[in-house]
């Protein structure tokens, strides 16, 4: 049945007219043609990808037919422009009458390039091999096809098109070899033919107008260089040649046609290996301070505030931004590699907060603004331009169709986004934060340094520069060196001026360390060098802390996470996860090598935020726990799911024990936390003291190809968790794990079933296991799992005991373990008697054992005090059930707090927790006295 014409109102020609004479003449000249079309796609329904491939087969004469064989070249040109322009029309008439969606427009737009772009390529690659045959290569001894693809670049590549875009466009083939017709040619003539096919489709200009303008300038060596380079000569060119700017534009890169999956994968390893750095990419400050430079100063000579692309807080300082922060973070989050459009690339960032959210709001509606005026502009006469026309009329009409009363009102608005555009493009990659390297007088530094130091800190300073590791420096290093180096020795007398000699010559010696490890890995150096304020924060923190100093000179990667300041916010939980699930994106499935540097560069950067922020005393020693806690738990559940799903794929699932089959979400296994894990109250150098329940059936079968028993199943799913936890990589573990608490510890299975947890809790277990139990938490893993072990710890926590038997069970635990982890008498520090922080009378573990005191006495009466596993809250509960008053819970909590903080300062500097035994002395008497009045007996 014939559709019926399209017959637009007045309101809606009027709206055209005004929007745009070009799509108003193609009414004109085409209206029934226009008419019908519009009935067919009409203006409140959008078009995708599908509906662009049957209307380019169907305008250029195909119909059903699918043998490209059945139609010429002019066809195909004067079809595809046809198309283009009731296309054309139809977008601008919505846009006027605001019935499509920015974000929408460009997609379709870009979705339609796409359709032309293929079938060009087919229609073209068709007509030449009926002529020379297929070209073929020789790859790893044996023959295959050629391949053509074409990569889109700028605006198509990110599927942001405008109404008048040219294409950029780059041309790559495999490699080179000869056709298999009668009359061969080699492969690359045949690729530069098919380009040129493909150029002249969508290019040239005729009768019909064109379809697209093509521009191939961003190919390597630009005009004048080869029309289509094979992979081995794209990444020759990039490897030796390729430019900052050039990373910059291959950003966006995206390959339009089809193409084999192995030819596909190899050009994005090119392509990611030359825009991306693994990790973050201070070597491109300096160039992209080059191109803003340069932006600036086009901007300054134009003096051209109408152009809305190019003039000051334009499109492309927009672009700038949000591109600037992708080349530089893009290959350390793979998000922002995979968002390469404006907008969803600026809303990742704000997510990372790279960019403040309330400032990524203001850019991405100026985008906005400033898309859809530009759209506007072009749509007037078809032309590509964005420039704001100087007529009165043309502009009142632009106005007019962008919903302003008045030229005035739409100028108000407009200024209002470019100032919103200019001071974050003001402050992008500006020169470096003073001090700046050339303002500082190397000869100056070096005396000041002799004034306030002496000899002794100066032939330090002195042995690193003459060292033999500084001589045997390559060009680059050396240079990076000595850009950074004023820098540092700034900072270096800027703490001595600030701290005094003492400080300096603790912190001079790590620095050193530092420098000889991070000098022939120089981007380090640049790190340095482009955040000088933050280098002079680093000389305080290298002195306060060898923990810290030794993981940095070991691992110097993590200078990114001091230098970014990344210690302002500690993620949490949910925000932690996210972070992990991200850094593993790149990491293959059975790839153990990957996924082990993954979790444990994930566990170095994260944890010495947290270090960072307790040292400069930015959170709460519970809240400094709480994330070191968090970490691990994440760091489980990812272990935890990766080698259920590699389990799975290769023997299948498991069946669980009510006769169903396991899921991801039902999984059947769960990871139990015990002691600092279980309680929350995770230090730096903490194990993760482990139990792995389950309620599979361990008598049947997986549902795989290669069956196992449930029971082999789960004893290989734990061995896993902890080879990924525990295994020595050159990166050291991720963390220590003991799994000595679970039932019959060391004698006992890896992996036990809830009800075999329940029975030996219930009969057989000691009362040490049970106190045990007061700080275990169930962490991550099956749902069901996790409740079925909380009922079983209140269960047995709330069971009514002998209180005289606890009490001596209790006691007598506390004396074996000072016996055999307490300081021995006579140790001494300075002259004085130790007290180890945790084993000694008084100390960490007094304060823990009496909280598990009150809930094995107690939590029959008083289930409250059974829900906690931290120490904090079990003495809140303590005080709100009244069994301890609120002075001594509060005194409580307070010298356990104290005591921890302590050890964790210990830790930092990589020192026992033992001081002298005059410390705290107030403190512990107090605990003590807590002890007598419950227990009755003092732990000697």
């Amino acid at each position: 049945m014939a559709l019926s014409a399209f017959v637009p109102n007045q309101r809606q020609l009027d709206g055209l007219k005004l929007a745009s004479p070009f799509a108003w003449q193609i009414y004109q000249k085409q209206t029934t043609v226009a008419q019908r079309f519009l009935a067919e796609y009409d203006l409140s329904l959008p078009l995708v990808r599908s509906d662009f491939d049957a209307l380019v087969r169907r305008f250029v004469g195909l119909g059903t037919t699918y043998y490209l064989n059945s139609i010429d070249e002019p066809m195909v040109m004067a079809g595809l422009r046809q198309l283009r322009q009731l296309l054309m029309l139809k977008w601008i008439w919505q846009d006027a009458l605001s019935l499509i969606e920015l974000d929408r427009l460009m997609q379709e737009l870009s979705d339609f390039a796409d359709a032309c772009i293929q079938f060009s390529k087919d229609f073209v690659y068709n007509k030449l091999t009926k002529r020379y045959g297929t070209p073929q290569i020789k790859q790893k001894n044996k023959t295959i096809a050629d391949e053509f693809a074409i990569i889109a670049m700028g605006k198509l590549g990110a599927g942001e098109l405008n109404l008048s875009s040219d294409i950029d466009l780059v041309f790559v083939h495999i490699a080179n070899g000869e056709t298999d017709g009668t009359k061969s040619i080699d492969t690359h003539k045949f690729m530069k033919d098919l380009g040129r096919g493909v150029i002249k489709l969508l290019g040239e200009n005729t009768e019909h107008g064109f379809v697209f303008r093509v521009d191939m300038r961003l190919r390597p060596w630009g005009d004048g260089s080869p029309l289509v380079l094979h992979t081995t000569a794209l990444a020759k060119y990039f490897n030796q040649h390729g430019r900052t700017w050039e990373r910059f534009a291959w950003l966006k890169a995206r390959v339009v046609n089809e193409i084999g999956a192995d030819f596909s994968y190899n050009l994005q390893q090119i392509i990611k290996n030359f825009v991306h750095r693994y990790y973050i990419d201070y070597s491109a400050f300096s160039a992209l301070r080059e191109m803003k430079a340069m932006i600036v100063n086009q901007q300054t000579q134009r003096q051209d505030l109408d152009n809305v692309k190019l003039g000051v807080g334009g499109i492309r300082d927009i672009e700038f931004i949000v591109q600037a922060f992708a080349l530089i973070y893009g290959g350390h989050h793979v998000a922002l590699a995979e968002n390469s459009a404006c907008l969803p690339c600026l809303a990742k960032l704000i997510e990372l907060g790279y960019i403040e959210e309330q400032e990524g709001e203001q850019l991405a509606a100026a985008y906005r603004f400033l898309r859809r005026l530009e759209h506007a502009i072009q749509a007037r006469h078809d032309q590509q331009t964005q420039q704001l026309p100087s007529g009165a009329d043309e502009l009142a009409a632009i106005a007019t169709c962008l919903g302003f009363e008045s030229v005035a009102a739409f100028r108000s608005v407009l200024d209002a986004h470019r100032q919103n555009v200019s001071r974050p493009f003001g402050r992008m990659v500006t020169d470096r934060q003073s001090p700046k390297q050339e303002s500082l007088d190397i000869a100056q530094i070096y005396e000041s340094l002799q004034d306030t130091l002496g000899d002794e800190a100066n032939a330090i300073l002195a042995d690193f520069m003459n060292s033999k590791l500084v001589a045997t420096l390559d060009e680059v290093s050396k240079e990076r060196l000595n850009q950074a180096y004023p820098i540092i020795l700034h900072a270096v007398l800027l703490h001595a001026k600030r701290q005094g000699v003492s400080a300096v010559m603790q912190a001079l010696p790590r620095l050193i360390d530092l420098l000889e490890g991070i000098c022939r890995r120089s981007i380090y150096l640049v790190m340095l060098s482009e955040n000088p304020n933050a280098t002079m924060r680093l000389i305080p923190m290298l002195g306060q802390s060898s923990w810290i100093a030794r993981e940095l000179a070991h691992y110097p990667v993590l200078l990114d996470t001091f230098l970014q300041k990344r210690y302002l916010h500690l993620p949490d939980r949910a925000e932690l996860g996210n972070i992990l699930r991200q850094s593993l994106l790149r990491v293959e499935p059975f790839d153990d090598e990957s996924y082990l540097n993954a979790i444990r560069f994930f566990k170095k950067t994260q944890v010495l935020a947290v270090a960072t922020a307790d040292i400069l005393g930015l959170r709460h020693i519970m809240k400094v726990s709480d994330s070191l806690t968090f970490i691990a738990e994440v760091v489980l559940h990812s272990a935890l799911y990766r080698a259920y799903d590699e389990l799975s794929k290769k023997h299948g699932l498991p069946l669980l024990q009510n006769g169903e089959r396991a899921t991801v979400d039902n999984c059947g296994f769960a990871i139990i936390g015990y002691g600092k894990l279980g309680g929350l109250e995770m230090s730096y150098a903490s194990d993760l003291d482990l139990v792995f329940l389950h309620r599979i059936d361990e008598l049947g079968e997986t549902d795989g190809e290669k069956p196992i028993s449930g029971m082999k199943f789960a004893a290989r799913l734990i061995q896993k968790i902890i080879t990924y936890l525990a295994t020595q990589t050159r990166d050291g573990r991720a963390y220590e794990i003991d799994t000595r608490l679970r039932p019959s510890g060391n004698a006992g299975v890896a992996v036990i079933s809830t009800w075999a947890f329940e029975m030996y809790q219930t009969q057989k277990a000691w009362s040490w296991e049970h106190q045990a139990l007061v700080r275990a938490r169930g962490l991550v893993g099956d749902d069901s799992v996790l409740a079925e072990f909380d009922r079983i710890r209140k269960q047995v926590l709330t069971t009514r005991r002998d209180v005289a038997q606890i009490r001596l069970d209790v006691i007598q635990m506390r004396q074996k373990m000072q016996t055999h982890l307490g300081s021995k008498s006579g140790n001494h520090t300075d002259g004085k008697h130790q007290f180890h922080l945790k084993q000694d009378s008084g100390g960490l573990v007094d304060i823990e054992f009496l909280a598990q005191y009150l809930v094995l006495r107690y939590a029959r009466d008083y289930a409250e005090l059974a829900r906690w596993s931290d120490n904090v809250r079990i003495f809140e509960a303590a005080q709100t059930t009244g069994i301890l008053a609120s002075e001594d819970c509060k005194q409580l909590t307070d010298a356990y707090l104290q005591l921890r903080k302590k050890t964790h300062e210990m830790a930092l500097s990589e020192q026992p927790a033992v001081v002298s035994d005059d410390q705290f002395g107030q403190l512990r008497q107090f605990v003590r006295t807590m002890w007598l009045e419950q227990l009755g007996d003092e732990a000697q």
